[in-house]
């Protein structure tokens, strides 16, 4: 005669092993690898993680669509149009900062990490304009998906060349700036980050430099 622990442990051998758990489409909730795609629910500003079919549904960049899928494209911009001065202009409290046109605003946005994650700035836009008209190539950015991800080297003090130190300019898809800024902040020591914090940003630039086809000065959009 089966005891009711000997039926209980039967029923549990026959059960079939559950699944593994692993993120799913935010769209179709299809399984997705870890390494995916997002789109970016443009009114909301929310990034979503999906498979590569949803993915293809909005990639049109000329459609009216609510959704836009984020690109993967890194393009270094040698040469850009962006002094020391003209970075002070724009009012950035920090060496590092990402800008994007928001469609839903009509007009560029501009971020910077730092504790908190990303904090948007409030960006002087005749500095930025001034910036945009100079550089043709701010014009490849593709609205809410694309950002201009810039990082302006510190200046040493007593150095003769600090007004020349050329800035690192790229374009990178938005959700690596968001990325950058949320790994950033779990990093973030005191008051200037530490060092810790200090190495990574050299490594996520290098990254980025390594994967970027260059584009050069004149360039049209």
């Amino acid at each position: 005669m089966s005891r009711p622990y000997d039926v209980l442990a039967r029923i549990r051998s026959n059960r079939p092993a559950p699944e593994q758990a692993g993120e799913r489409c935010e769209m179709c909730s299809e399984p997705i690898r870890d390494e995916h795609q997002h789109v970016l629910n443009v009114d909301g500003r929310q990034l979503m993680c999906v498979c590569r079919a949803c993915y293809l549904l909005f990639t049109d960049n000329h459609a009216d669509l609510r959704y836009r899928a984020v690109p993967d494209r890194y393009l270094a911009f040698d040469g850009f149009a962006l002094d020391r001065r003209a970075w002070e202009a724009l009012q950035i409290p920090v060496g590092v900062a990402f800008f994007f046109t928001n469609s839903a605003l009509e007009r560029t946005v501009a971020f910077y990490p730092g504790p908190a994650g990303a904090t948007e700035s409030q960006l002087d836009m005749d500095a930025w304009n001034a910036i945009r008209g100079a550089d043709s190539r701010v014009g490849l950015l593709v609205d809410d998906v694309e950002a201009l991800l810039v990082r302006v080297p510190e200046a040493r003090t007593g150095s003769a060349d600090a007004e020349s130190c050329e800035p690192q300019t790229y374009l990178v898809p938005i959700d690596a700036c968001y990325e950058f800024v949320g790994r950033l902040r779990m990093l973030w020591r005191g008051f200037d980050g530490g060092q810790e914090a200090r190495a990574f940003i050299d490594s996520f630039f290098s990254d980025i430099q390594a994967r970027a086809k260059n584009v050069p000065p004149g360039t049209p959009p």
